[in-house]
């Protein structure tokens, strides 16, 4: 009898590549493979990664190197936005044998049957250009919430971004195929959706790009209706793409919870100019406002840049005055980090790294008192909370429908269930 070969997977980056990662380990398990943990020996690796910062990159060669170290016959697979950028980079990383670029990382099966250990690294790559189609995707088993793609791809083209390089043109699952997900979903037990895609507001121009077919707008209005999923979450939606009627539309649903998650990437309207992002820091206060007005109770999180080339100090204080002065929940803020191929790399003057790293200090400190803020709003209500199923020490971990974090000591019967809690 043949042994069972056994597959770990570690994912960088973004819900979606954890929605991806999740697919593809179901493809695998349907092929006989055993899923176990990245800390355990396995015969085959899997790194979904990422590509937005250098300390992606550098993640990935340290994990390569930690699977030479404790299993160096261990066939290792390296894909997501990494590999599709800079694939020759990846395969002269000793130890790597397998690169799948954006078309061929669903084709991971076909692939591995004929990869055997010891031979040059395999490149399957091809222009990005040349990628089209949609692979629906989504996690299950991992978490008590699911990362269900709805879009993947991107048509803008900020000048500090690669993941149009590595990603593709936008291009989107038809709303019925993402009705019938969430209705398999909710089949299996799942209480909470969480939205996903590179640019999920641009939904609807179908699996090969071009003209909107459909809306964003239109899809959660059908989602919706989905029986027995009673939390969604949109994960991440630029300022320009939120609209007022979806704010509208939130406000008074009953499973779109009160959370959304709004890059805004800089408060300087000169810096959103270098950045070429699609609208000036007004629009963004007025979408804010209106969510407040609407769900005064709504979770407001904001992605930041700090460090972006011609940031002056006064365009880093426009930013910190203008996030401070917004009612929001809290900040991701990300230390610009330079990319090859991209606008950004010309425009100067270049902001010195240790000042990079003191403003993202100053917004992490801001963001911590935001949080704690919005937090003391709540403190002695009632919100109701769905808890994950891991027992970390003796305790366990939820979310409030806006989005504050509960911890408690673990209890069997609260796994997966939404629990009412005084906050």
């Amino acid at each position: 009898m043949q042994k069972q070969r056994t597959v770990a997977f570690h994912t960088l980056g973004c819900k979606l590549n954890f929605s991806e990662t999740s697919t593809i380990s179901r493809l695998l398990e349907t092929e006989g493979f055993v899923k176990t943990s990245f800390e355990e020996q396995a015969d085959v690796y899997v790194i979904n990664t990422c590509s937005v910062t250098d300390n992606a990159d550098k993640e990935c060669r340290h994990l390569v190197r930690r699977i030479q170290r404790k299993s160096p016959e261990s066939l290792v697979v390296i894909t997501g936005c990494y590999a599709q950028l800079k694939p020759k980079e990846i395969a002269e990383i000793p130890g790597v044998d397998l690169v799948l670029g954006a078309a061929e990382k669903f084709n991971i099966v076909q692939h591995l049957a004929d990869l055997t250990k010891g031979d040059s690294a395999k490149i399957c790559s091809c222009d990005i250009e040349e990628v089209s189609g949609f692979t629906a995707t989504y996690s299950m088993n991992d978490r008590t919430r699911t990362f269900l793609k709805v879009q993947d791809g991107c048509d803008y083209n900020c000048s500090f971004c690669t993941i149009p390089m590595a990603r593709g043109k936008s291009r989107s699952d038809s709303i019925a195929n993402v009705v019938n997900n969430a209705e398999a979903i909710a089949a299996s037990g799942t209480k909470e959706i969480v939205l996903t895609g590179i640019n999920l507001g641009d939904f609807g121009k179908g699996p090969e790009g071009g003209k909107h077919e459909e809306d964003f707008f239109e899809l959660i209005k059908a989602l919706d209706q989905v029986e027995g999923i009673e939390r969604y979450r949109i994960s991440s939606i630029e300022p320009n793409l939120l609209t007022n009627e979806m704010i509208a539309f939130v406000a008074d649903s009953k499973k779109f919870m009160p959370h959304f998650h709004i890059p805004l990437q800089s408060g300087s309207n000169t810096v959103l100019g270098l950045m070429r992002r699609r609208y000036k820091r007004e629009l963004y206060a007025e979408r804010v406002a209106l969510i407040k007005t609407l769900m005064p109770h709504c979770a407001i999180g904001v992605d930041v840049i700090v460090g972006f080339p011609g940031e002056t100090d006064a365009a880093f204080q426009e930013t910190f005055d203008f996030l401070h002065s917004l009612d929001i929940t809290y900040l991701h803020v990300f230390t610009y980090s330079e990319r090859a191929n991209t606008v950004a790399l010309d425009i100067k003057p270049i902001v010195p790294h240790n000042k990079r790293f003191d403003r993202n200090k100053a917004l992490r400190n801001l963001s911590y008192m935001k949080q704690q803020y919005f937090n003391a709003q709540f403190a002695g209500q009632t919100r109701k909370v769905l808890f994950e199923a891991f027992d970390k020490n003796g305790m366990m971990e939820g979310y409030t429908d806006n989005y504050i974090r509960v911890t408690t000591p673990y209890r069997t019967e609260w796994a997966k269930e939404i629990v009412d809690w005084k906050l």
